[in-house]
């Protein structure tokens, strides 16, 4: 059985840039020893917007610039970074919440046979749950897990609200 890790969006605008919070900050070394206690393949999402991001659907809703690409704060948290430097990872950047791309990516890993996906990252309201979800209709039989010792939501209650839902769409909490 094929292993995957997705880390969600660990980039410095949601750590501790433009959209971080303390919660995020407070993951970052639960997340380190995950990448580099893992064995099996890891996906790493990044966040992608462009100069243009308050004229964006997303922007005139959400009117923060974050994760502009090339910039600092779309860049990884430096402590990921470095748990990540030590492994193969493949880097999928995505302009909204959930990927289709990373979708396509781990389905090439699928077309092998069985696969676990576990997933863990920020934000566990919107991209996590965004992606999680896009992953279990994309891969019903496939093991589907969260890890929320890993993961920070908008808010506290958001979070376990969006692990609330995960779960209730079969997907494995753990942490």
């Amino acid at each position: 059985m094929e292993k995957i890790l997705v880390v969600v969006d660990m980039q410095r605008d949601f750590v501790d840039g433009a959209l971080g919070t303390k919660e995020a900050q407070g993951i970052v070394d639960n997340m380190v020893n995950k990448i580099k206690g893992f064995e099996g393949r890891i996906f790493v999402t990044l966040d992608t917007h462009y100069p243009d991001y308050l004229e964006t659907a997303e922007g005139r809703k959400l009117p923060v610039p974050h994760c502009i690409k090339d910039t600092d704060g779309w860049l990884l948290d430096e402590k990921v970074q470095h748990a990540l430097a030590q492994k193969n990872y493949c880097a999928v950047e995505k302009g909204t919440f959930g990927s289709t791309k990373l979708v396509e990516e781990i389905g090439k890993t699928a077309d092998r046979g069985e696969i676990e996906i576990q997933l863990a990252g920020l934000c566990t309201d919107i991209c996590v749950v965004s992606n999680a979800l896009l992953l279990k209709a994309h891969f019903p039989e496939a093991g589907i897990s969260v890890d929320a010792s890993c993961c920070a939501g908008v808010t506290p209650k958001t979070h376990e609200a969006a692990l609330e839902t995960m779960r209730m769409c079969q997907i494995d909490i753990i942490g």
